[in-house]
């Protein structure tokens, strides 16, 4: 027997659901939502959104009001003779067309406004930014703040995955792709702007309205095989610890590999050679032979973790070590803005050697490997190159793989290892001996031990 339920009964039933959709929604903390005040450009969009879905919410209010007294006055009843045929009804056309017109002018003033102070030009003052889309990673330069290296070069503060910005400052954006289309987006802040290639964007907003805190940012267009995973971290600080970032930004890395240090000509030669696999560039284990004279770290006066082992003959201690605010405190990061990727069950790693990790044998591996011919650390000559991110301040970060796991050896450790199994599509090669390296198709055979890799890891988490 067929089932017709009553009008009532599904009446019921449908208010039942939507009062625990509401319900649920209402009950739970949204942080990544555009709905906070934090800047003058998310005030704007929700005042804007108000209006419009005030004004939106009366029009259907008064449109479905009318279709339902509409509905129950003319409906069909027992003798009821037809209805009148009517041409029209000018004071009703009238109304019709009159009434919309005025709620389009209601909602497009406001638009106009917006979109109009949006599309100006930032404030002569504001902090300059330049972001840079990668496929799958986000570079951040301020190229207010820069530096000359020992080379006599004029180096920019640069940054990769992790944004700081003043709270009260007008901050403009200058918005570049490195290869196809991205899309800047911190939704806890302001609003999102496209990243195109051979084309620059802006974007500006302030953040006065909240403290010092930490919020996601993410590519919010589909850019590839890792746009998911394509993330980063936004900081608002004071601008006195923001002052006292950039100058941390501007010295060499504590764990760094002085300026003065002799390198093997072999690996300055190589510095800016292509990818390729790790066995057409120098085999890492012959970096430690008897009487090298590769580069070495310089030892940091704190004596941290990891590096304790005498600077290579001829280093010239240039560290720089620095006091008060260098990056944002890991143990005041939102429990959202820490990533909880699992790590790969087929990407295994020998845990117990990390705390036997040696930075200065990290040092050499590092400047005179592949890594010189995608990454920078300033202050190791070898180390120029522009390809992959800024490793001089890579220990201080708190994520790694663009936002996708937490630094810590444990994850820096198989990042290292076999990045390809850690990120789909990224472009760094496979270094772990027996991993298999999509980008080459074949097994590594000339790479490194996981005890080698407790190396690297000790010194790249010694680069604070």
């Amino acid at each position: 027997m067929p089932f017709h339920p009553r009008p009532r009964r599904l009446a019921q039933l449908a208010l039942t659901v939507a009062l625990v959709a509401f319900l649920a929604a209402c009950g739970q903390d949204h942080p990544d939502t555009i709905f906070h005040h934090r800047t003058d450009v998310n005030r704007d969009v929700d005042y804007l959104f108000k209006i419009l879905i005030y004004a939106g919410t009366a029009v259907f209010i008064f449109v479905e009001a009318i279709l339902v007294w509409t509905l129950f006055k003319f409906r069909a009843r027992p003798g009821q003779p037809e209805p009148e045929h009517v041409h029209g009804n000018t004071t009703l056309e009238i109304a019709w067309t009159v009434i919309p017109l005025l709620i389009l002018i209601v909602i497009g003033i406001p638009t106009v406004k917006t979109i109009f102070k949006q599309q100006a030009a930032a404030r002569s003052d504001a902090l300059q930014v330049e972001v840079i889309g990668h496929q799958w990673w986000w570079e951040f330069r301020y190229p207010q703040f820069t530096m000359r290296s020992a080379s006599g070069k004029l180096d920019t503060v640069v940054t990769a995955n992790e944004l700081y910005l003043p709270l009260g400052k007008t901050v403009n954006f200058t918005l570049k792709s490195r290869d196809v289309i991205h899309s800047f987006w911190v939704p806890a802040l302001a609003g999102k702007r496209d990243l195109i290639a051979n084309h620059t964007n802006y974007l500006w907003y302030t953040p006065d309205s909240t403290t010092s805190d930490a919020f996601n940012g993410a590519c919010v267009e589909y850019c590839g095989t890792s746009h998911a995973n394509m993330r980063f971290k936004a900081f608002t600080v004071s601008q006195a610890d923001f002052d006292s970032w950039v100058a941390h930004q501007e010295a060499p890395a504590e764990g760094a590999v002085a300026v003065g240090t002799p390198i093997s000509p072999d690996s300055a030669a190589k510095a800016a050679a292509p990818r390729s696999p790790l066995g057409s560039q120098i085999d890492p284990n012959k970096n430690l032979a008897a009487g090298s004279t590769q580069a070495g770290p310089t030892v940091p006066s704190s004596g941290k973790a990891g590096v304790g082992v005498p600077p290579s003959p001829g280093a010239v201690n240039t560290q720089v070590t620095q006091a008060g605010f260098v990056a944002f405190p890991r143990e005041k990061m939102p429990a959202y803005t820490v990533p909880s990727t699992p790590l790969p069950a087929a990407l295994k790693f020998d845990d117990n050697v990390l705390a036997s990790g040696n930075a200065a044998n990290g040092a050499k591996l590092v400047a005179t490997g592949m890594c010189i011919a995608c990454h920078t650390v300033r202050g190791v000559p070898t180390m120029q190159a522009t390809v992959g991110p800024n490793l001089t301040h890579v220990g201080s970060r708190t994520t790694i793989a663009a936002g996708l796991y937490p630094n810590d050896p444990r994850h820096l450790a198989r990042w290292v290892k076999n990045a390809n199994e850690m990120k789909a599509g990224v472009g760094m090669n496979t270094f772990g001996i027996g991993e298999y390296d999509p980008i080459t198709k074949s097994t590594v055979k000339i790479g490194f031990t996981d005890a080698q890799i407790a190396d690297i890891v000790a010194y790249l988490s010694s680069l604070k």
